[in-house]
């Protein structure tokens, strides 16, 4: 937030207009600065460049599905709290939201007491560290350096490596497709093949441990 008496920011990326409108008007109601984006990839841009408390992004948007756009605000360093608003509330769904960086989860229709509620707490919530931690390796996200105990010595990495690293560090039990890393790190891609050849590039500055390859489906961080 640009100042300590400043009113909370909220970034809302929601393609229903009716539904965006309501909360919109329901958060300016209790204070609160609000921006909206219909898309992700309007919701992406003011996510990168934005000063945002919190951010609700709806599951369901149009092109990029609302947990991809969270990996890649994840993958860029953006660690403002973040809700997922969805229709979807199977325990796997919550799983891969929470998974791919969202702090909370929140199954529509719900009660709008409970919405504020949550959006507080995520408010309240400190700013996360732009260092991830996974399987005995550490990526500072603003230096795009990697260490640890599996690798030895610091080794700097080019931003789109590590914007890679960073998915994977976020999520080190799932497995990424091709195309799902190809839209978190890669825009504007469409060749999966960019993929491997900066896995290619991972293994040759850490490894060839540090990502697996799951045959058929993609990679996953690979276990220590």
């Amino acid at each position: 937030m640009a100042g300590e008496n400043a009113a909370p920011s909220l970034l809302i990326v929601e393609d229903d207009r009716t539904l965006s409108a309501m909360l919109a008007e329901l958060f300016t109601g209790e204070g609160y600065e609000v921006e909206v984006a219909y898309d992700a990839q309007r919701g992406l841009h003011r996510g990168l460049l934005g000063d945002f408390a919190a951010i609700i992004v709806d599951r369901g948007l149009p092109v990029m599905d609302g947990v991809e756009l969270v990996e890649v605000l994840r993958a860029r360093g953006i660690s403002t709290p973040i809700l997922v608003l969805t229709a979807r509330g199977a325990v796997a769904d919550r799983v891969e939201g929470l998974d791919a960086g969202a702090q909370d989860y929140l199954v529509k229709p719900f009660e709008v007491p409970e919405l504020l509620a949550r959006i507080r707490a995520l408010v309240r919530r400190p700013t996360g560290s732009s260092t991830l931690r996974a399987e005995g390796l550490c990526l500072d996200r603003v230096t795009r350096t990697a260490s640890g105990r599996r690798i030895g010595a610091d080794v700097e990495l080019s931003e789109r490596e590590a914007a890679l690293l960073s998915v994977l560090m976020t999520a080190p039990g799932r497995v990424h497709t091709r195309d799902q890393l190809l839209s978190a790190v890669f825009d504007g891609a469409d060749n999966p093949g960019v993929v491997d050849t900066y896995v290619h590039y991972l293994r040759r500055k850490l490894g060839r441990g540090i990502v697996r390859t799951v045959h058929g489906t993609g990679y996953r961080l690979g276990a220590e």
